[in-house]
Order: C-alpha cells, then sequence, then structure tokens
C-alpha cells in the first residue's frame, strides 16, 4: 500500500460504516422512504406525475459523489473506488481516464489526500442508508469531459487537451469545476427532503463539501488563477441557465472566496441545473457521465 492510499484510508476510517448504517436508518426514515413522495421543481412536465422520495434524493446525491471519489481518489492513489463501493440498481459503468498527481506542494498534496478519504467516506455513507435501493456508479469520464469543459471556459482552444492529471494547477482547477457545483447541489436538495434527520445528515456533507470548496478557491487565489477561475463560472454559469448562480474567487485588488448572494447566503442549484452542468450542456446524458446518471432523475 502507497503512502497516499494509506493517507485517504486512514480518512474514510473515520466513519464506523455498520453503526453509521444503524443510525442512518434509524434517524432517516430510509425503510419507509419510497412513500414519501414530493414534487420536484424544474424537473419535466412528464416527471412531475411520478412521485420523488428521499432515497431518490440521496441516490442523486450519490451519483455525483461517485464522480468526486473517483477523481480524487485517482489523483492521489492512482486507483478509484473498489467493486464492492460501486454496485447497485442500474448499469454499472466504468471510469475512463484519472491518474496519480504529482504533487510539486507538499501541503497540496495533503489537502487532495483529505478530501479523497472525504469523498469516499460519503460515497460509503449514503450507500449504507440506501442499502439495497443505492444505484451503481454510473459511467464516469475523466478524460475527455475535462477538454470539453475547458473548452467551454477557453482555457484551451482547437485540438489542445486539458489533462486534469498533469500537474497540481491542473488538479485544483478540475477541482474546481466541481466543488462549488456539489455545494449548490446539496443546498439546491434541501427543500426537497421531507425527513429531518435526512435533512440534517445532507447538511452535513453539504458542510464538508464547503469546505473543499473553500480550500480549492483559496489555493487558486494564492495561485494567482483569477481569470481562469472566472472562466469556469461563467462557463459553469452558461450551462445553467439565464440565472447568476456564480462567481469566480475574485482578483489581485479583491478576494471572493465565499460565492454568495447579497444576503451573505449560499447559491442554491436545481436538478436540472446541476445535471446541465455534469453532463456538458447534453440534456440527458453527457460530459462526466457519457449514458447519464442512475436512479429516478436520470
Amino acid at each position: 500500500m502507497t503512502d497516499a492510499t494509506s493517507a485517504v484510508a486512514a480518512e474514510a476510517a473515520r466513519v464506523d460504516w455498520t453503526a453509521g448504517r444503524r443510525a442512518f436508518l434509524r434517524t432517516c426514515g430510509l425503510a419507509a422512504a419510497g412513500a414519501a413522495a414530493l414534487g420536484v421543481a424544474g424537473r419535466p412536465t412528464a416527471a412531475l406525475a411520478a412521485p420523488v422520495s428521499d432515497a431518490d434524493v440521496l441516490n442523486f446525491a450519490l451519483n455525483l459523489e461517485y464522480l468526486e471519489a473517483e477523481f480524487y481518489l485517482r489523483a492521489t492513489t492512482g486507483v478509484g473506488l473498489d467493486d464492492s463501493d460501486t454496485g447497485g440498481v442500474g448499469d454499472k459503468g466504468g471510469v475512463k481516464g484519472g491518474r496519480k498527481v504529482k504533487f510539486d506542494t507538499k501541503a497540496i498534496k495533503l489537502y487532495a489526500e483529505e478530501i479523497a478519504g472525504d469523498e469516499l467516506a460519503h460515497v460509503r455513507f449514503l450507500r449504507a442508508g440506501l442499502g439495497s435501493a443505492a444505484v451503481a456508479r454510473p459511467q464516469i469520464n475523466l478524460k475527455g469531459s475535462f477538454t470539453a469543459a475547458a473548452k467551454a471556459a477557453g482555457l484551451v482552444k482547437g485540438d489542445q487537451e486539458f489533462d486534469a492529471f498533469a500537474n497540481e494547477t491542473n488538479f485544483l482547477l478540475a477541482s474546481f469545476i466541481f466543488e462549488d457545483v456539489g455545494v449548490t447541489a446539496y443546498k439546491g436538495a434541501a427543500p426537497l427532503l421531507t425527513d429531518k434527520g435526512l435533512l440534517e445528515a445532507a447538511a452535513g456533507i453539504l458542510g464538508v463539501e464547503a469546505y473543499h470548496a473553500g480550500i480549492i478557491r483559496t489555493l487558486l487565489f494564492q495561485m494567482g488563477q483569477f481569470e481562469q477561475a472566472q472562466a469556469i463560472s461563467d462557463a459553469r454559469d452558461s450551462l445553467d441557465g439565464d440565472s447568476n448562480l456564480d462567481k469566480g474567487i475574485g482578483d489581485k485588488k479583491e478576494a471572493d472566496l465565499v460565492p454568495t448572494d447579497k444576503n451573505g447566503v449560499a447559491f442554491s442549484r436545481s436538478v436540472p441545473q446541476v445535471k446541465a452542468i455534469v453532463y456538458l450542456g447534453g440534456e440527458a446524458k453527457g460530459g462526466f457521465y457519457p449514458k447519464g446518471i442512475n436512479g429516478a432523475f436520470a
């Protein structure tokens, strides 16, 4: 086992999976989640007729956590999720791309390993709570998708490729694509949850994702990646509709490390808005999920 793998495993080991599953089921009432239906603003009209449960919302989050876990694990250890962490309902897909990053800065390496451990823990925690209802990991693209995202942001042009794993700067810019989306996705999902225990659990994960986003944004600011971060922010905003739900990190004169509205409140994104970003404009699939996600929101 490499030092990086050991470090990530240590982070993930903080979670007691057995106790976590019992507590999750007890507090969130997922055994009866199928009976809890709610409307989802922004979903296609035809989909509104179908009831959506808290478990469906949780599975949507699991799809996103699969993506983040695969990205960070491969960047820090060179390998992704174990097979035991990827099965479930729906078509299980493989992962294209991703490799261990050669970090030049020890602090950034340690930050990345901690985040990888958190994302692995999120996957296992959500899967434990959902039990047999957990969706399988969908097909994930960590290669061409980053180039497409970088082209959308204007970071590369023509036949140029953007390798998210080439160096620590590229890794941080790639991380920036995910982290703010994760925060706004959990914030947007909050009104869709009917069980207070589940809402508390989701709020806890949102807090962790916000910590991650803050680390990434601060590092990019320190590195002077102002224009690059703004380009990614603008690209996300162009994909998720007419509303302005994003911010860069500021410039040499002023920091903007905490993206909030005029009231100091974090932005929210709906399910369709999140999908539009991770699909890179595709309506039902594409981008980081070549065949779409699994679950009720597919």
